[in-house]
């Protein structure tokens, strides 16, 4: 089996002939090459300029040997095409005029991809292009209420207070601005597909923040929508991805993705139990663990392998979260040749 089958297949859930990984954040500031390149731009300019996108994206690929590539970019750009104003720098993403209410909320409008986030899908071409089929790509957005968590804090927030009580709070404001970013999300999906992209994750970064009840009110559902919505002509799958949603793994996948991914306060076999049959796994090595001596992160990789085959039905090896910027290159390396080694024989 090609390396450029392996992620596809157990996206799938069928057979591969070792377990497949890549690494949430794997194109970022540990890596020196990225770092190289990051000194010359801005961040944001960085994710408008489809040659650097392009390049960052692949960095990965060769210096790590990961089985996916995931593009370089930032789940923020689509509410600054909806008519919001980002700020991207070392104090993190901002948005310099919230949301206050249902009034700012009608003012966004339903961006066309191919031209107010074109800069993304020639990121997407010129990406496909390069790797040569030597692996898949990932494209990816965020998810509608992670998005308007930040839409309406204006930045990350411990506790989004304030976007609890807005959408808590008015039900058909909450409705009105869910669906007008799921509209905007599923065609940006779409378009990444179409421009090549051989799958795609949500990140809903913040579901963690709700409770069960309040996220299958403001996050599953608008999560559905999207999926449902995607055409995917090449049966390219969808992945899911929360932060602390131990409790929403059911709603996860129930919301019709294909790959549900878990973070590392679960372990896989009771995920499996909590989603079903149906979707395939990915996850979730503690990102802490890959600063760990080699004895010690061959122990917990092997820990995660063996509680993703007892759970079956599928495996992509990940972390439970992004890599952090001081991660060892090395110990990286060190990981994904593990997940390749896999499991002693029986």
């Amino acid at each position: 089996m090609s390396r450029a089958d392996r992620f596809l297949k157990a996206c799938r859930g069928e057979e591969t002939d070792c377990t497949p990984v890549w690494f949430m954040r794997q194109a970022g500031r540990y890596l020196p090459e990225y770092r190289a390149v990051r000194a010359k731009v801005p961040f944001l300019t960085l994710c408008k300029t489809p040659e650097l996108a392009a390049e960052v994206t692949l960095q990965p690929v060769d210096i790590l040997g990961v089985d996916a590539a995931i593009l370089f970019s930032d789940i923020l750009v689509v509410p600054e095409a909806m008519g919001m104003h980002l700020v991207l720098d070392d104090a993190g993403p901002q948005f310099t005029e919230p949301l206050r209410g249902p009034a700012d909320g009608r003012r966004l409008r339903v961006p066309d991809p191919e031209r107010e986030l074109r800069y993304v899908l020639d990121a997407v071409r010129l990406a496909r292009k390069q790797l040569a089929g030597k692996v898949p790509l990932i494209g990816f957005g965020g998810a509608p209420w992670t998005l308007a968590a930040y839409m309406i804090e204006g930045r990350t927030s411990r506790s989004f207070e304030r976007a609890k009580a807005a959408l808590l709070g008015d039900e058909a404001f909450a409705h009105e601005l869910l669906s007008r970013i799921s509209e905007a999300l599923a065609l940006y999906l779409q378009a990444q597909l179409d421009a090549g992209a051989d799958a795609v994750q949500i990140f809903d970064s913040w579901a963690g923040a709700l409770a069960p009840a309040d996220y299958a009110r403001l996050g599953a559902p608008y999560v559905a929508r999207v999926v449902q919505g995607l055409r995917r002509e090449r049966k390219q799958p969808v992945i899911v991805f929360g932060v602390e949603t131990g409790e929403l793994l059911g709603q996860l996948a129930a919301t019709g993705a294909d790959v549900v991914g878990v973070d590392w306060r679960v372990p896989l076999d009771e995920a499996r139990e909590r989603v079903g049959p149906a979707p395939a796994l990915q996850g979730n090595l503690d990102p802490a663990s890959l600063f760990l001596p080699a004895p010690a992160l061959e122990k917990r990789v092997l820990r995660v392998l063996e509680e993703g085959r007892r759970a079956g039905g599928g495996h992509v090896f990940n972390l439970g979260h992004g890599i952090l910027p001081s991660t060892p290159v090395e110990n990286a390396k060190l990981a994904v040749e593990l997940v390749h080694r896999g499991l002693p024989a029986r």
